[in-house]
């Protein structure tokens, strides 16, 4: 077996046997195991004991991981809820945007940094990553509830809405100006894409369905719907959205017939082992030598309005469900992942945002990816095994 090969077998088993085993530790003090998964990636990344270097191939196991967790997470969703939570979810999701990078921009122009680095912060406390809310309540088996039909719903328009901004401040970074046609039609694009994926594809499917049955080769309904969530994850990244959105409508499609085909518990164990290589991957990036002085204080602060904001900006709109649903869907919007990482990453590249202020939005990534997953368990703790409480829904 050559070198190279060797090397990504022993990185992989790494891994995924560091990750799972963190992830036990955590389940059994009754921690979310993802908070293990993504842990493990900080202490033997290559920021603390330098063990695990991940490669440019682990990082793509890693987001074909992600692809997974939001492909099990559409697959548990029907689309008849999604649309009957759809206001409250685009409600949900604007004002998730709106006040994070409000406070994002205001406190870095406070701190006396240019208007320019105070975009890129506020930019970047503005992406929800989805997939980690979505591991933990698919756990905790409570996907099917109202509320997590409102945060995955209010994801898939905080990823358009992320999008136009990461769109805005690659233009301010690239110094020619901002091409709005351009701009134009990639919100067009998206809308389309969303649209057709909630109102229209599940209908295709319904058609379709009974030929899909009748194909001789084995597991043919597992086959065909792994091509579909590969094809969508790639045509939603073509778009210039997240993969993991396509992964998502993916699901969606298949939801109705999922129980019947058995395509939950098949698609997990595939989850099952791609899944720690993303979180693991999550953790890895985390280097907490960069933290000191008035730099951990930025980012102490920025982080809380990160917490602060989503909760709030993303709870109000529900407040009339109740405080328990403020808290749930605010806490579900609440970590920051890979987006907030690129568009930090595209700014430092450019040269408007410092080493300093990349550490900060670092530091408030990791922090909110933390601070969730316990949080959600709490407020979840009521809850039956088997879906959300009815004194308890939305």
């Amino acid at each position: 077996m050559p070198h190279g090969s060797e090397q990504l077998l022993f990185e992989l088993f790494v891994i995924f046997a560091a990750a799972k085993l963190a992830g036990e530790m955590f389940e059994r003090i009754s921690l979310p195991g993802v908070l293990g998964e993504i842990l493990a990636g900080t202490v033997l990344g290559p920021y603390a004991l330098a063990w695990v270097r991940p490669s440019d191939t682990i990082s793509s196991v890693a987001e074909v991981g992600a692809i997974f967790v939001l492909f099990t997470a559409g697959l548990e969703t029907s689309p008849g809820d999604l649309i009957r939570v759809g206001r409250k979810a685009i409600l949900v999701a604007i004002a998730g945007v709106v006040l994070p990078f409000l406070l994002g921009f205001a406190y870095m122009k406070l701190r006396g940094d240019p208007s320019t680095e105070a975009i890129f912060v506020g930019a970047a406390m503005v992406a929800t990553s989805v997939g980690i809310t979505a591991r933990v309540l698919s756990d905790l088996r409570v996907i099917s509830s109202d509320t997590a039909k409102i945060i995955l719903g209010a994801a898939v328009f905080d990823d358009i809405l992320g999008m136009v901004l990461l769109a805005l401040v690659a233009g301010l970074a690239s110094g020619n100006g901002l091409e709005w046609l351009h701009l134009g039609v990639l919100l067009a694009e998206a809308a389309a894409f969303v649209l057709f994926m909630i109102f229209v594809a599940p209908r295709i499917f319904r058609r379709v369905h009974p030929k899909v049955e009748k194909l001789s080769t084995q597991d043919a309904s597992l086959i065909v719907a792994l091509a579909i969530c590969l094809f969508l994850s790639w045509l939603s990244a073509k778009i210039g959205m997240a993969a993991i959105i396509g992964a998502f409508f993916a699901g969606l499609m298949f939801s109705d017939f999922a129980p019947r085909w058995n395509l939950p518990s098949r698609v997990r164990g595939i989850t099952d082992f791609l899944a720690p290589y993303f979180f693991f991957s999550i953790g890895a990036q985390l280097n907490p030598r960069l933290f000191t002085g008035k730099v951990l204080l930025a980012a102490v602060v920025v982080s809380v309005l990160a917490i602060v904001s989503k909760v709030i900006g993303c709870g109000l709109p529900l407040l009339r469900e109740g405080w328990l649903s403020v808290f749930r869907v605010g806490v579900g919007m609440m970590p920051r992942g890979e987006v907030a990482l690129i568009v930090a990453l595209v700014g430092l590249q450019s040269g408007i945002v410092t080493q300093s202020t990349y550490a900060i939005v670092v530091f408030m990534t990791a922090l909110t990816t933390l601070t969730a997953p316990p949080i959600l368990r709490i407020l979840y703790r009521n809850e039956t095994r088997g879906g959300e409480n009815p004194t308890a829904a939305v």
